[in-house]
C-alpha cells in the first residue's frame, strides 16, 4: 500500500475519534449517606450540533430487576417517572448547569431506596450516530451513623474581658466503609460584625478553628483568628473518649469583646471516592449557645482607703489599700498596680498642683519597686495582701508625704507575662486620698546683717550672720541656705535694684553639715551661737559683690527620735556688700599719672631746647 494512503486512513481514524461523542461520568462505586445530598455530574464531549446539549438521567434499582426509571430531563418535564414525580416537582431533584455540555444531578436529600446505578444519557445532536451516547455509575446508599454532641453549652452569663473559653465536642461515625472526620468550632457575630460598618447584620458565619480530614490542625483564614492562632490563644486537640465518640476541645486563652456570638461545632464525614477525590457525605451541626463578652473597661473598678481625707501627726504611720474587682479570671490576667501621688490639697478644696509622682508598683511579676524617694524604701512597704487588695504602708509620716495619693491599675488581659513594650487591655485609677500630715506649730524669723567695722576693701575677708529666731514645741534644729543676687547696672543709684534670680552658694545643714557652692572666692560657713550662723568670704573680689541674704528652714523631731522638714521657712532681708579700692590701689593711680605727666614734660623741655639751639647754630653759617 502507499505510504500516503496509510496517512489518510490515520487522519481518517483520527478525526473519528476526536469527533466520537463521549458522556463522561464519576468513577464508582460511589458511596453517599442517607438523608444527605448526592450529587453527580455529567459531561458530553466530541459532539456536534448546539453547544447546549440536553441531558436525561435514568436509574437502574436492584429490587425491581434491574428496569429502567426515568429521573428527570432537561427536555421533557414529563419525563420522570412516578417513583420521582413528587420529588422533581418540589425541586429535591434537579439538574443544574455547569455550562451547555456540563450538567449536575442534585438529589437534595438521598433515600435508602435511591441506592442503584444511575445512567446520564444526551440526546444526539450528530449527524450520524458514533461514540458514546451514555454513562453510568452506581451509587451506594448507607446508613447515617454521624453523630454529634457536647458535654456542656454555655451557660448564658456574660464572660469578662481577658477569661478563657473552652468548649467541647463529641463526635463519631461508624461506618464500615473507611471514613474520616472533620470537626470545625464556629461563631455567628461576633468581631466582623462588632468591627465592621453600622448597620452590619449580625448573623455573619465565620470559621474559627478546625481539625481536618487528615488531622492537621488549621486556623480560619480570615486574619482575626489566624494571628491569635500563631499567637498561642488558641487552641484545638483531639482527645480519645469513649465508644460514643472522641472528645475535640477548643481553647480561646484570653477573651476579646469580638468574641461576642453564637457558637456552634460542625462535624464533616468525609470518604474517599475512586477517582482519589474526597467528598463530604454528611455533615451536622450543633449550637454550643451564646456568648457576651464584657469589656474590662466596663467592669474594672479600682477603689482606695480609707476615703476623703485623712490627718495625721508626723511620725504617725500611714497605710492606704487599692482594692480592684471585675477583672474575671484572676488566673489569666496580670496587673501593675501603682501609688500615685500629687502636691496635697489646699483648705478652699482646690488641688496643690505640681507633677504627680510614682510612690512604689506591683509589676506583673510581683516585683516590688519604688519611684519618688526609693531611698526611704525601708520606711515603707507595699504587698499583695489578697486577691485585690494591695496594701502602701508608711512606718512613719513626714510634711514630705503629704498630698493626693491615687491607685492607677493596668490589667493585660489574657497575659500573664507581659513584656515591657506590651500594651495595657485596659487602665483605670481611683479617687484621690488627700493626706495631710500636721506638725506642730513652728515659727521663725531670719536677719542677715554685716558686722560694723572698716571700709570693705577687696581682698578682705567679708563676714555675714545670719540670726534667726525659732518659736516651736520640742527640739528643733535650723538648716541656713547663703544666696547670693547680682545687682543689676541700673541699680548704682540711691536705690540698687536686685536681680530675682539668685542662686545658693553655701549652706549649713540641721546635722551640722557645711556645704560650698565654688563661685570662684573661698568661702566657709559656720554657727557662731545657737541662733547666730556665719558666712565668710575670704579674699573678696570685685565678683563678689552684690546682695546676700539667707534663708532658714526649721526641722523638728518625731516621737520615733527621726529629724524631718517641718516646712517652717524664712528669708531674711538682702544686704548689699561693696567692696572698696586698697590704699596701695589709691597710691598707685596718682603716681602713674605724675610720672607719665614728668616725662611728658620732660620730652616737651628737651625738644623745645634742642629746635632753638640747632637755629642759633645755623645762623652765623648762613652769614659767612
Amino acid at each position: 500500500m502507499a505510504p500516503w494512503r496509510i496517512a489518510f486512513i490515520c487522519l481518517q481514524w483520527v478525526i473519528h475519534y476526536v469527533l466520537c461523542r463521549e458522556v463522561i461520568v464519576p468513577t464508582g462505586p460511589l458511596y453517599r449517606v442517607a438523608g444527605f445530598p448526592l450529587t453527580l455530574p455529567c459531561a458530553v464531549t466530541g459532539y456536534e450540533g448546539s453547544r447546549t446539549q440536553d441531558f436525561e438521567w435514568f436509574q437502574y434499582r436492584t429490587d425491581t430487576g434491574g428496569h429502567q426509571i426515568g429521573v428527570i430531563s432537561t427536555r421533557d418535564q414529563g419525563f420522570p417517572y412516578a417513583p420521582f414525580q413528587t420529588r422533581v416537582r418540589s425541586g429535591e431533584i434537579r439538574v443544574e448547569r455547569d455550562s451547555g455540555d456540563r450538567a449536575r444531578l442534585v438529589v437534595q436529600r438521598l433515600r435508602q431506596d435511591d441506592q442503584g446505578r444511575f445512567e446520564c444519557y444526551t440526546p444526539s445532536t450528530d449527524t450520524r450516530y458514533q461514540g458514546n451516547y451514555s454513562a453510568s455509575v452506581v451509587v451506594k446508599v448507607i446508613p447515617d451513623t454521624l453523630l454529634i454532641s457536647h458535654p456542656r453549652t454555655l451557660s448564658g452569663q456574660p464572660m469578662t474581658e481577658g477569661a478563657e473559653l473552652q468548649l467541647t465536642c463529641k463526635a463519631s461515625a461508624l461506618s464500615r466503609q473507611h471514613t474520616h472526620l472533620s470537626i470545625t468550632f464556629g461563631v455567628r457575630g461576633g468581631a466582623e460584625t462588632a468591627m465592621g460598618p453600622p448597620g452590619a447584620q449580625g448573623n455573619t458565619l465565620r470559621e474559627i478553628i478546625a481539625i481536618d480530614r487528615g488531622l492537621a490542625v488549621t486556623p480560619s483564614r480570615n486574619g482575626f483568628y489566624e494571628k491569635r492562632y500563631q499567637a498561642g490563644e488558641i487552641s484545638l486537640e483531639k482527645r480519645i473518649g469513649d465508644s460514643s465518640g472522641d472528645l475535640y476541645v477548643m481553647k480561646i486563652g484570653a477573651l476579646a469583646p469580638e468574641d461576642s456570638g453564637s457558637y456552634f461545632c460542625e462535624a464533616a464525614q468525609w470518604i474517599l471516592d475512586p477517582d482519589s477525590t474526597w467528598q463530604r457525605i454528611a455533615q451536622r451541626t450543633m449550637e454550643l449557645g451564646n456568648l457576651t463578652v464584657q469589656p474590662l473597661a466596663d467592669s474594672l473598678t479600682v477603689s482606695s482607703t480609707p476615703k476623703g481625707e485623712v490627718t495625721l501627726l508626723v511620725g504617725s504611720p500611714l497605710s492606704l489599700t487599692c482594692e480592684v474587682s471585675g477583672v474575671g479570671s484572676w488566673t489569666r490576667s496580670s496587673l501593675l498596680v501603682q501609688w500615685m501621688r500629687r502636691g496635697a490639697t489646699s483648705s478652699d478644696g482646690s488641688s496643690g498642683g505640681g507633677v504627680e509622682v510614682e510612690v512604689a508598683r506591683i509589676g506583673p511579676d510581683g516585683v516590688v519597686s519604688w519611684g519618688d524617694d526609693s531611698r526611704r524604701q525601708g520606711a515603707a512597704s507595699m504587698e499583695k495582701e489578697g486577691e485585690g487588695k494591695y496594701t502602701l504602708r508608711r512606718f512613719a509620716t513626714y510634711p514630705s508625704d503629704a498630698g493626693v495619693y491615687r491607685c492607677a491599675v493596668s490589667v493585660y488581659a489574657g497575659k500573664l507575662n507581659p513584656g515591657p513594650s506590651a500594651p495595657a487591655t485596659v487602665t483605670q485609677r481611683s479617687e484621690g486620698v488627700n493626706v495631710n500630715v500636721k506638725t506642730k506649730d513652728v515659727s521663725v524669723v531670719a536677719v542677715a546683717e554685716l558686722p560694723r567695722g572698716p571700709l570693705l576693701k577687696r581682698g578682705n575677708t567679708v563676714a555675714l550672720l545670719c540670726n534667726v529666731s525659732v518659736t516651736t514645741m520640742g527640739p528643733s534644729q535650723v538648716e541656713i541656705q547663703w544666696l547670693w543676687k547680682r545687682e543689676s547696672p541700673e541699680g548704682l543709684g540711691e536705690k540698687p535694684m536686685v536681680d530675682d534670680s539668685g542662686r545658693i552658694v553655701a549652706s549649713l545643714t540641721y546635722d551640722g553639715m557645711s556645704r560650698i557652692y565654688a563661685n570662684g572666692s573661698e568661702l566657709t560657713v559656720d554657727r557662731l551661737a545657737p541662733d547666730c550662723y556665719r558666712l565668710r568670704i575670704h579674699s573678696a573680689r570685685v565678683e563678689d559683690q552684690g546682695h546676700y541674704l539667707c534663708q532658714a528652714a526649721v526641722w523638728g523631731q518625731d516621737p520615733n527620735g527621726a529629724w524631718y522638714n517641718t516646712g517652717a521657712k524664712a528669708e531674711s532681708p538682702a544686704v548689699r556688700v561693696y567692696l572698696y579700692a586698697r590704699v596701695m590701689d589709691l597710691l598707685l593711680i596718682p603716681l602713674v599719672i605724675g610720672v607719665s605727666s614728668a616725662l611728658f614734660v620732660g620730652v616737651v623741655i628737651i625738644a623745645t631746647v634742642t629746635c632753638c639751639f640747632m637755629r642759633r647754630l645755623a645762623r652765623p653759617r648762613s652769614q659767612k
